[in-house]
């Protein structure tokens, strides 16, 4: 009996030589969390391994005695040794897989990237990428944070954190100098911040100033005297351009001339137009440094004055020739051409008998003999005629002279011609009890007589037969012909000059009768 409990005695110190073992390296850990007579044999166990090892089997004998007080129950205590094991391998493992707090809860890096977007005169616009690291703790948001050049008074511009990658600074003064960063925030705090290396200054960003000139105004502007003129020309620019006008590189004179600048475009207005106001007028839009300048050349017309002078040249037959200077006054534009008009000394009433005529001289002719006629010569511009004309000094008379008229003697044409057919007849083939017509063509001067024969027998005024002659068309009609009224039909056709002949053979079958019918 006493001989089967060794072995368990030997597990058992096999097993508490393990624990030992075990136990060692837990010291390291044991101070914090274990309770106190944990420590204690932490510092027995350094100086002899053995000892300590020892220590249990001496203990071990108390726990033989109870086997040996109870015989008869040894057979039930054999199971037992398992659960000591088993409370003794618990603490342990208890102790080695002790949960470990979670690590302290870090910061992102800074954001990435931060360059400014655009910049206006009360705000800017920034954007960002995120942070190359974020960690466990993962991303809360962003705070913007601006200062003036010059200060450390850094103060966040939102109030929020904001989850966007872009954000506009607003309300700003214009002509301020910021300085910007952006911080990232989660649970572990605030990221280093990304600041913009440079100080942003809040002002309009300069767009090259252009002016849009209207494609009529890219040409001559041409108006008449006294007419309005407003023109409007846009342009673009910013901040806000600066337009000046000047009129042949001189100022503009304002009592002429009205300008009303808009922020997009100007307006160039005159309320009564006259020549004087004719040149060459520049516009001028200037933003800081750069400007864009464009031209407008205006045109103010009028009616021209008359010719300078005007005379008679020559007069021969019913002609007489004229020439004339151009006007002293054109109107501020091209001559165009001329007008000119006669009229008789007896009626004198004037009769236009040149308009847009381009020359400096003219013939008139178709004058009436023993006539004595003057004449005058009006100016034509764009704008119109002139009001008023030069009228020749002198005046020029058709004289009588006599005239033998001679006309020219002209060979009658002979048109006389003998009879020919141009069309001939075709012979033809009818039914018996349907009419036919036989036709033919004929010419001839003097016109020729047609005489219908068959068979070489005039035809005459049979009711049978019908004879048409319409402008050389001939045609006669068989009307129900019969089985007699085959043969040669003849159209013969006489006039003084001779006579013609044709014929063809006409051939009258009789109907087709079906077998049913004949039944």
């Amino acid at each position: 009996m006493p001989a089967k409990p060794a072995p368990i005695k030997k597990a058992v110190k096999k097993e508490a030589k393990k624990e030992v073992k075990k136990e060692e390296p837990a010291p390291a850990p044991a101070p914090e969390p274990a309770p106190e007579p944990a420590p204690e044999p932490a510092p027995e166990a350094p100086p002899a391994e053995a000892p300590p090892a020892e220590a249990p089997p001496a203990e071990a004998p108390p726990a033989e005695a109870p086997p040996a007080e109870a015989p008869p129950a040894e057979a039930p205590k054999a199971p037992t040794p398992p659960p000591p094991e088993a409370a003794a391998e618990a603490p342990p493992a208890e102790e080695v897989k002790a949960p470990t707090p979670p690590p302290p809860a870090e910061p992102t890096s800074e954001p990435l990237e931060l360059v400014v977007e655009d910049v206006n005169d009360t705000s800017v616009t920034i954007q960002w990428r995120p942070p190359a690291t974020i960690g466990n703790a993962g991303l809360d948001g962003y705070t913007v944070e601006c200062c003036k050049e010059g200060t450390g008074d850094w103060k966040a511009v939102n109030e929020q954190l904001t989850v966007s990658c872009r954000y506009v600074i607003k309300n700003q003064t214009t002509g301020d100098h910021l300085n910007i960063r952006v911080v990232a925030v989660n649970a572990g705090g605030r990221s280093p911040p990304a600041v913009l290396p440079d100080a942003v200054l809040v002002r309009e960003v300069v767009d090259r100033p252009k002016i849009h000139l209207p494609r009529i105004l890219r040409q001559r502007y041409v108006v008449n005297v006294g007419e309005k003129i407003n023109l409007v020309i846009p342009f673009i620019g910013k901040p806000q351009p600066v337009v000046t006008w000047t009129k042949d590189g001189q100022p503009l004179d304002t009592k002429r001339v009205n300008i009303r600048n808009t922020d997009r475009d100007s307006i160039f207005f005159i309320r009564t137009s006259e020549r004087a106001d004719s040149g060459v007028y520049e516009m001028c839009v200037k933003v800081d440094s750069f400007e864009d300048k464009s031209q407008i050349t205006l045109q103010i017309i009028e009616l021209p004055g008359p010719p300078a002078s005007v005379k008679i040249v020559d007069t021969w037959g019913f002609n007489v020739a004229l020439e004339w200077t151009e006007p002293k006054d054109n109107g501020n534009t091209t001559i165009t051409g001329y007008t000119i008009q006669k009229a008789d000394k007896k009626t004198g009433d004037w009769f236009t008998v040149l308009e847009h005529y381009h020359r400096m001289n003219a013939t008139i002719s178709d004058l009436i003999m023993g006539n004595t006629y003057s004449f005058r010569v009006f100016s034509e511009n764009k704008c119109g005629i002139s009001e008023s004309a030069t009228v020749t000094k002198a005046t020029a008379t058709i004289q009588k002279t006599g005239i033998d008229y001679k006309p020219t003697v002209y060979k009658e044409h002979d048109f006389s011609e003998a009879p020919k057919f141009t069309t001939p007849m075709q012979d033809r083939s009818t039914t018996v009890g349907y009419s036919t017509k036989l036709l033919c063509s004929v010419r001839g001067f003097p016109k020729p007589k047609i005489m219908w024969m068959k068979n070489q027998m005039i035809i005459g005024d049979d009711p049978k037969f019908r004879q048409i002659n319409n402008q050389g068309i001939c045609s006669l009609e068989i009307r129900k012909p019969g089985n007699f009224d085959g043969g040669v039909y003849s159209c013969r056709a006489t006039n003084e000059h001779g006579e013609a002949t044709v014929s063809c053979k006409l051939e009258v079958k009789q109907p087709v009768i079906a077998e049913a019918d004949k039944k």
